[in-house]
């Protein structure tokens, strides 16, 4: 979050699955921080419901009001349409900023990309209204500047023909007591976007639009709708951390208009390949969505999905 340490991991950046040196406790200290925030995100992801019930980091079905976030509920709305969801906006750092002080501090760049490209999945692919800070399909940098209202457009430069995303301009005039820190990261060449990293992000962006688009399941309209059409895999206390598994059922007597019957959304935050399997997956005939056999991420060519084993 935006308020809490900036070398700070969390469920994009990886806590837990990809840990940095950053003070921020024992294994199995991060591996609680991580279900929670899974938990968190889950509760997005259906629009912010109080009344949508999940099953939770203990195993427990509870409804989105009575998941914590910092002494509140995390489900407050009625309708996914009250829900404005985002991952960076105009105060604070940008996305793309908050994961370079957030990432491993061996992260390479392309890893750091991915992370930008994650997080802006959870927001395009969740109910509600998705909202964008404009240039987080870019890569958009301020330097780091967090508090760029009066910064000018030295710092708040979008640069639309992606040759640049700005990072590495100066060190802002805001946060002085973390100059030194800020200075390391800004002067080190290999955190530095090319245009073909801004190019990448950007055709990302537009495909997970496309995908949005693509099915009405993910633009539900109604407490009901959620209810009766999305739910989550991989719960509890022996999930697998960094893995949150969206299903969209469209196969009831309450089927909505759409070319879709089932939708499976896999959000991998672990660095490395991850497999799942679930035996009411089976037998279905998944594939690839469409947009992503055609996506310009070549890693995408490893995606499979067996059948038999529902995995």
């Amino acid at each position: 979050g935006p308020f809490s340490a900036k070398p700070e991991q969390g469920f994009i950046t990886g806590l837990f699955t990809d840990p940095s040196d950053f003070g921020q406790g024992t294994a199995a200290e991060q591996r609680l921080r991580l279900l929670h925030a899974a938990d968190l995100i889950k509760v997005a992801l259906a629009g912010n419901l109080a009344d949508y019930e999940i099953v939770n980091m203990a195993g427990k079905t509870v409804r989105g009001g009575r998941v914590d976030y910092n002494g509140a509920p995390a489900g407050y709305t009625r309708d996914p349409q009250e829900n404005i969801n985002y991952i960076s906006a105009h105060d604070n750092e940008t996305l793309f900023d908050a994961i370079q002080w957030k990432a491993p501090a061996d992260a390479t760049l392309a890893e750091r990309e991915r992370m930008n490209n994650l997080g802006l999945s959870l927001v395009l692919l969740g109910q509600g209204v998705p909202f964008f800070h404009a240039g987080d399909d870019l890569l958009r940098s301020k330097s780091l500047d967090g508090n760029s209202y009066n910064s000018g457009d030295w710092f708040n430069r979008v640069d639309w023909t992606y040759q640049t995303d700005n990072w590495g301009v100066g060190l802002p005039g805001y946060a002085t007591d973390q100059w030194a820190a800020m200075g390391a990261l800004l002067a080190n060449p290999a955190l530095k976007p090319a245009p073909a990293d801004i190019q990448a992000a950007a055709a990302h962006f537009r495909e997970m639009l496309q995908i949005r688009r693509s099915s009405r399941l993910f633009r539900l309209e109604t407490l009901e709708e959620v209810q009766q059409h999305l739910t989550f895999y991989n719960n509890g206390p022996d999930q697998t951390p960094g893995l949150i598994v969206m299903a969209l059922d469209n196969s009831g007597g309450d089927r909505l208009t759409d070319a879709y019957d089932h939708i499976v959304v896999l959000f991998n935050a672990a660095p490395g390949a991850v497999t799942f399997a679930d035996p009411a997956l089976a037998g279905a005939p998944f594939a690839l969505h469409p947009v992503q056999q055609a996506s310009a991420d070549a890693a995408l060519a490893g995606a499979a999905y067996d059948a038999t084993a529902g995995s």
